[in-house]
């Protein structure tokens, strides 16, 4: 029996959020599904747009919230229990303006972070047992609030960067499913701007 793994990407739905700093979790699922060849559908079991296919010997789901970020937490939560997911077993996507732009790390449990996405998972959930690949968008400047911040455009400059961040989000969730030693894949992508 094939084993299940769900991901999924933070972020808000409409057309105004798409390039926001808050949407980098749908970006990078979205490329992932599209580097799998496959695509989004609406969610049979939450609100939300999900996408399946298969990765060796991993039926993998990926799942896009349709809830706005303040209530990820439901639709990760209906996924898990309807495709029987452990926690654990889930890699949940999103931004994070701790980290510096373009930095990913990996982790497998943590706090929210004072990110409200990660906030509502782990009030639904119950636990903060559940990977998470957060991506850095850098701090917001001096004087504006954070809310502010990830809910503006990238820069200009900044775009010119993202392609090449999303795809190497997109190359870690990959691994992340398919590697057996997640401390392995956390050394190969935690480690991208330290080493600069």
């Amino acid at each position: 029996m094939l084993q299940t793994k769900l991901i999924a990407g933070l972020g808000n739905p409409g057309a105004e959020y798409e390039w926001t700093r808050h949407n980098l979790g749908f970006l990078v699922v979205s490329r992932f599904v599209e580097d799998a060849k496959a695509s989004f559908s609406s969610s049979r079991c939450c609100r939300g747009l999900e996408a399946q296919f298969r990765l060796g010997e991993v039926k993998v789901v990926v799942l896009m919230p349709m809830t706005y970020m303040n209530l990820s937490g439901q639709a990760v939560a209906g996924a898990l229990s309807y495709y029987k997911v452990e926690p654990a077993e889930s890699l949940v996507v999103c931004d994070d303006f701790s980290l510096e732009f373009g930095q990913l790390r990996l982790r497998s449990k943590g706090s929210d972070g004072g990110h409200n996405g990660l906030k509502s998972i782990i009030e639904n959930l119950g636990t903060q047992d559940f990977m998470r690949l957060r991506l850095g968008v850098g701090n917001p400047p001096s004087r504006q609030d954070p809310a502010d911040y990830v809910l503006s455009a990238f820069s200009a400059e900044e775009r010119r960067e993202l392609d090449a961040i999303i795809s190497e989000a997109s190359d870690c969730c990959r691994a992340w499913v398919e590697e057996t030693d997640i401390e392995k894949v956390m050394s190969q992508f935690n480690k991208r701007k330290d080493n600069e």
